[in-house]
């Protein structure tokens, strides 16, 4: 019998624990029952967005293996007593890591759905987050399972998750009916330009389709009512006259992604300029924890995506834009002089796997020779590359997609 994940979790809710919690809540057990009903699903369902980005996977992975460490599966009692304001606190915390600001609209909508209250709703969802995530630590060491194989269990599970939401609970009307694939598309678009050689030829007819469709109008126009029709030619060119079209709104939006730029402070002081959920934002905040608990085999498993940096076509040369961040990384090692890292180089499905390993493992060599040349070589402990070894996408995805693929990325060693 296949694995189900909608199922393990329910099981961490015994019918007495749903009891103890509608007591603390002062709810009915009905209502609390319904709420869990929408809770779990909705949990796994951001999960599974989460984890389609390598980035959200190790988030996923690192935020697992601390609850399942944390031994809260040992411990469910403890969210229903006086003194369990950390426990919830730390739900909500991952609520807003899951589910980003759109966690509020969440813990209403199953407020609304159940009938219970919105701190009521607030609470369950604090303390199914933690368990559901703890249960795939344990799951994760159990199976050997790294950030890959975490979100290929959570993927292959989508269909079996979606379909257990519960029809009065209208998750889009909180999330939006595109959901990751809005991100993926806006992420395509940053680095279209720099790889705009590696598009589909599908793709590119797709753009030039609607070009020579309005040509041939236009050629057919002229001769209709020009030297085959009305002799007035200074008429006829501005009746057929052709201009590019504009292009559609879906299309702008994905080509300029808003990013909230922030300033990033180091342990020493020097503040870098950065992006809100960029490598610097994400690194520096790992850094500021007590990260040596995971233990070196967890760690392996927990890498940060560079998000601003490119290469020329096909080469391991980086682009003069990309040394911002090559900065700002050799600004982060030397505020944290004793943390090493690992260089991970990645690519698609498309293409012949030996060369593409090689070129990843070109591209992570030369982030290695960057940070070398800047003073911080010996905080690198290697750099490698995994080719399409990773890829989760394949070589006939669209490239919205496929570029998730394409990164190189740090680990903490």
């Amino acid at each position: 019998m296949s694995f189900n994940l909608l199922d393990a979790a329910k099981g961490l809710l015994t019918n007495e624990t749903i009891q103890q919690a509608s007591s603390f809540l002062g709810e009915s057990e009905g209502s609390t029952h319904k709420a869990i009903s929408g809770i779990l699903p909705v949990i796994l369902s951001g999960l599974v967005n989460k984890s389609s980005t390598s980035h959200g996977a190790n988030e996923i992975a690192a935020m697992s293996a601390e609850q399942h460490h944390a031994g809260l599966l040992d411990n469910i009692g403890n969210f229903f007593g006086s003194d369990n304001t950390d426990l919830l606190n730390k739900g909500t915390n991952i609520l807003g890591s899951i589910f980003g600001d759109k966690s509020k609209g969440i813990t209403s909508l199953i407020s609304n759905f159940s009938g219970i209250k919105s701190s009521s709703s607030g609470s369950l969802l604090g303390m199914a987050a933690p368990l559901i995530l703890g249960f795939l630590g344990k799951h994760a060491v159990e199976n050997n399972m790294n950030a890959g194989g975490l979100a290929s269990l959570l993927s292959s599970q989508k269909d079996t998750i979606s379909n257990a939401i519960p029809s009065g609970l209208n998750l889009s009307s909180v999330l939006g009916s595109a959901g990751g694939e809005v991100k993926h598309a806006a992420a395509a678009a940053v680095r279209r330009t720099q790889e705009m050689d590696e598009d589909s030829k599908s793709g590119g007819m797709k753009l030039l389709l609607p070009l020579l469709l309005l040509i041939l109008l236009a050629a057919g126009a002229y001769y209709l009512f020009g030297t085959g029709g009305n002799k007035n030619k200074e008429s006829n060119t501005h009746a057929v006259e052709v201009t590019t079209p504009e292009p559609t709104p879906a299309i702008v939006a994905a080509a300029e992604p808003m990013r909230e730029s922030l300033k990033v402070k180091l342990i020493n002081g020097v503040e870098i300029d950065a992006y809100k959920g960029g490598i610097e934002d994400k690194l520096v905040a790992f850094l500021a924890t007590n990260y040596k608990a995971l233990g070196a085999d967890s760690l392996k498993n927990i890498w940060f995506d560079f998000d601003n940096l490119n290469f020329k076509t096909a080469s391991a040369d980086l682009t003069a834009e990309s040394q911002k961040q090559v900065d700002n990384m050799t600004a982060i090692l030397k505020a944290y002089p004793a943390v090493k890292l690992k260089i991970g180089g990645y690519t698609d499905k498309v293409g012949d796997e030996a060369m593409n390993k090689k070129l990843s493992g070109d591209r992570a060599k030369s982030v290695q020779a960057a940070l070398a040349k800047a003073g911080v070589g010996g905080q690198i402990t290697d750099a490698e590359g995994y080719g399409s070894a990773f890829a989760k996408f394949a070589a006939t995805a669209s490239e919205s997609e496929r570029v998730l693929d394409r990164h190189v990325s740090v680990s903490v060693r």
